[in-house]
């Protein structure tokens, strides 16, 4: 007994289809599709909060949003009781002044990375995070859709970008685990004549 629970290095491998899905350039045309789709959902949205004074001025409409999501008569919108107490406390705070220009501007910087495909895994999960707090706050709208299709791009990080510039700039930043060519200093830097055609 005590050799089966003995500490093992043990790698589960993905199934074949997961590899393909999500880390395959064949299947990258259908997270440009997904992509763009999600971009132009968060470009819209935040062209017309940054268009709008009581977004990026005020912070009046964000601060409506608020008060609604904390009402609890006749039955409360936010589900969870702490949620609705960071809210509160956000309200309190006065939050909604700065808040609402970060709300603003980080929807249009979403999507803006999404389009050019640059970094599609990180502006994915701030999305998703976005969505997220949207959801908590008692708001359905595309916000579930979008969810599921920002986690499916998070998940796809390889190769989401593939048509756009995580092509070139995955191989040349790399990853915390892997260091790209541009910042990897232990290779010296090729020569014209060494570069292959």
């Amino acid at each position: 007994m005590k050799k089966f629970f003995a500490p093992r290095n043990i790698e589960i491998q993905d199934p074949p289809f997961a590899k393909f899905i999500f880390g395959n350039t064949l299947f990258a045309w259908v997270w440009l599709i997904a992509r763009l789709w999600v971009a132009s959902v968060w470009l819209q949205s935040g062209w017309g909060k940054i268009t709008n004074p009581k977004w990026v001025e005020t912070g009046e409409a964000l601060k409506g949003f608020w008060l609604g999501a904390v009402a609890v008569e006749p039955k409360p919108v936010i589900y969870f009781d702490w949620y609705r107490s960071f809210i509160q406390t956000l309200l309190d705070m006065q939050a909604y002044t700065w808040f609402a220009k970060v709300v603003a501007y980080s929807e249009v910087l979403i999507g803006a990375a999404l389009v050019l495909g640059a970094f599609v895994g990180i502006a994915a999960f701030f999305g998703a995070f976005m969505n997220w707090n949207f959801m908590m706050a008692g708001t359905a709208s595309s916000n579930p859709m979008l969810l599921v299709i920002t986690i499916l791009l998070i998940l796809a990080w390889k190769t989401a970008g593939y048509y756009g510039l995580d092509r070139i700039l995955l191989p040349m930043l790399g990853t915390p685990w892997k260091i790209g060519y541009l910042l990897n200093s232990d290779k010296p830097a090729l020569q014209p004549s060494a570069v292959k055609a």
